[in-house]
């Protein structure tokens, strides 16, 4: 039976959009683009993305899911069918399992449009690591090395057959912007493309000023935009993706992708890993848009300090000395419901309200295991004023977005942000065993605000849960096959 289970309709915050563009080079009606009204259907598939089948959940039977293209300002309407064949898939966490795709807002008035003439869907490239078995059965597992890095949907393992590897396209004389993603699980990956520079002109949505890197390296839910000039000869080259993994390489094709300039023969590059002479260094990436952090500069000195210590002891990680363990009412609803206060608010110890329109400065430190660890806040961008393993403050542009690394063991980072955007954010790591193991917090921000900042709440809101409580076993976990 076919199930609608989630319908969402938002606006687009000016702050909160996910990748910038010019809309002048992309058609949101291309072939296997979706908009932002549309219907998207979740179910299980065997795959086979590096040659090895396995059940998957997708998005519309593919992998990565199509791209949801909308321009900035759009307002989103997506209803989501439960087509899902598999409870245990339905009840873990299915982005190890393939639910995940891009999801692209385009600004027609981008300021670094001339940069490009390329922005389309096939500039599009995603990294994800891929596993041989399923999301239930890795859970419990820690320190698991993935079988492959899949790019756009493609990759090789070690041993494996020499499947197809993804194909990026390009004609000589014509500059692109390519969209990276790193939709990973767990590693980070040294990004480059063999013989061409990358100009960085954009980080987690907000456009930077431009700097020119040969190698990159992105961690989980981190996005990158960088312009590459098909300046080279017509060949096919190597695009590399290592994994922080032990024992990674190149060998036999794993870890790549091909960049073909059009006229080229359809085969395996030849070429040879560039020297890397200009990787990316966070701390020379700035804001290109009003850039520098809100308050007064110096460290400690915002209307809010926020100190956190990440710890682990037996695979668990603790905040502040608590383990995250979600509620059975989330956070949201126990603000709409009257809660206000820490004391009130579920789970004991790992919410932090915030009052409104205050500058808060955040320090995070890691003396747990599985370091490093990519930083998510939801909600807002912020002003990355101290990058793990540097000693110096920047007060003055630092490089802003949403997705931060916290450094290895013993190193910290800083952020700040201003409370202008009343609710509920997560705080976590990207690492999915580490948030599953308790690696997050909340940032309540202004709690009394949130009911009137979400007094355009539909009143079929109040008939989700009651619907929900109705549904049988069956219609939960999708199909009934029995």
């Amino acid at each position: 039976m076919f199930i609608p289970i989630f319908i969402a309709s938002i606006i687009l915050h000016t702050n909160a959009t996910s990748i910038v563009s010019r809309s002048q080079s992309h058609s949101l009606s291309q072939p296997g683009v979706l908009g932002p009204q549309t219907s998207i259907i979740i179910g299980n598939k065997v795959i086979a993305p590096d040659g090895f089948e396995r059940s998957a959940t997708l998005v519309d039977g593919t992998f990565p899911g199509p791209l949801i293209a909308a321009q900035k300002g759009d307002r989103f309407s997506i209803e989501v069918v439960n087509e899902l064949m598999d409870d245990a898939m339905f009840k873990s966490t299915s982005v190890c399992d393939g639910l995940k795709g891009p999801l692209v807002i385009y600004d027609p008035h981008d300021p670094l449009a001339y940069m490009y003439d390329i922005d389309d869907v096939n500039t599009i490239i995603t990294l994800s690591d891929w596993y041989h078995s399923v999301a239930p059965v890795l859970r419990g597992i820690s320190g698991l090395t993935p079988n492959s890095t899949l790019i756009n949907g493609h990759g090789r393992y070690t041993g494996g057959p020499m499947s197809e590897l993804a194909v990026i396209s390009v004609e000589r004389g014509k500059r692109y912007r390519m969209r990276l993603i790193a939709m990973a699980c767990y590693p980070n990956y040294l990004f480059s493309i063999d013989g061409h520079n990358l100009t960085v002109i954009e980080a987690d949505g907000q456009l930077t000023e431009p700097l020119v890197v040969d190698q990159l390296q992105i961690y989980a839910g981190q996005r990158y935009s960088v312009v590459l000039v098909a300046d080279m000869a017509v060949d096919n080259y190597w695009i590399r993706a290592l994994p922080n993994l032990v024992n990674s390489s190149y060998e036999g094709g794993v870890n790549t992708a091909i960049l073909r300039y059009n006229g080229a023969p359809k085969a395996d590059p030849t070429t040879t890993n560039t020297t890397v002479n200009s990787p990316l260094q966070e701390t020379n990436l700035h804001a290109l848009i009003n850039p520098g952090p809100p308050g007064v500069p110096g460290y400690g000195k915002a209307d809010i300090n926020v100190n956190l210590t990440v710890t682990t002891l037996n695979g668990i990680f603790y905040v502040n000395g608590i383990q995250f363990r979600p509620p059975t009412v989330p956070v949201l609803l126990q603000i709409l419901s009257g809660a206000q206060e820490p004391s009130q608010l579920l789970p004991n110890g790992s919410v932090v309200v915030l009052e409104a329109n205050k500058i808060v400065e955040l320090t995070l430190a890691s003396d747990g295991a599985g370091v490093p660890h990519p930083m998510h806040l939801h909600g807002h961008a912020v002003d990355v004023v101290q990058s793990a393993g540097n000693s110096t403050f920047n007060y003055v542009n630092p490089v802003r977005r949403d997705v931060v690394n916290a450094g290895a063991f013993g190193e910290q980072m800083v952020i700040r942000w201003i409370t202008d955007n009343s609710g509920p954010w997560f705080l976590h790591c990207h690492i999915d065993w580490h948030l599953d193991t308790g690696f997050a917090v909340v940032m309540a921000e202004s709690p009394s605000d949130t009911r009137a900042h979400l007094n355009l709440i539909p009143s079929e809101w109040d008939q989700l849960c009651p619907i929900f409580d109705s549904l049988s076993p069956s219609q939960l976990g999708g199909r009934n096959h029995s």
